[in-house]
């Protein structure tokens, strides 16, 4: 289990999660080299031991952060990059702490979300549609991700913030 006193995984998250926020801000992307890279190194870290996860630990890390994000994109809620991304990470986290990265990162994302919409201008009208994106399962969800819309906004930060929250505040 990955402890904070794994500095090399904590080095790792910090400057990955770093990379993947200054990237997304500016591209609205997270590119698939860097997400590899972080996935191959979570697991090449924990075949030579430097951190306190096994091989198996970093692979169901990314297993379980795939599955977690996945859904999220299948509805046209989160990028394709971030769900790598946040994979990704899962090989420095591990299993159970991509679990607990999960809850701090759709914190840290809904915070996010009304930061945005506040600074867009359109905070009743966010609030109004995540209502009754709650209320119908999802039915409108068209309506919310139209390109006209304007309702995307980078969601990197979110992982990186949740990540690092996850190994900072532990199990």
């Amino acid at each position: 289990m990955l402890r904070t006193s794994d500095p090399i995984a904590l080095a790792v998250i910090v400057f990955a999660g770093g990379a993947a926020t200054v990237i997304d801000l500016r591209t609205r992307r997270v590119p698939n080299v860097l997400t590899l890279s972080i996935a191959a190194l979570g697991v090449a870290l924990a075949g030579s031991h430097a951190t306190s996860l096994s091989v198996t630990g970093a692979l169901a890390g990314l297993a379980i952060g795939l599955a977690l994000m996945l859904p999220g994109h299948v509805i046209g809620a989160t990028g394709a990059g971030d769900v790598k991304l946040f994979a990704a990470i899962g090989t420095l986290l591990g299993p159970a702490h991509i679990v607990v990265a999960f809850l701090y990162t759709a914190l840290a994302g809904g915070l996010l979300a009304v930061v945005v919409a506040l600074r867009r201008r359109r905070l009743q009208e966010t609030m109004e549609r995540t209502a009754a994106f709650v209320r119908t399962g999802g039915s409108n969800v068209r309506e919310i991700e139209h390109v006209a819309a304007n309702n995307r906004f980078a969601y990197a930060p979110a992982i990186a913030i949740g990540a690092l929250a996850a190994v900072l505040v532990g199990l």
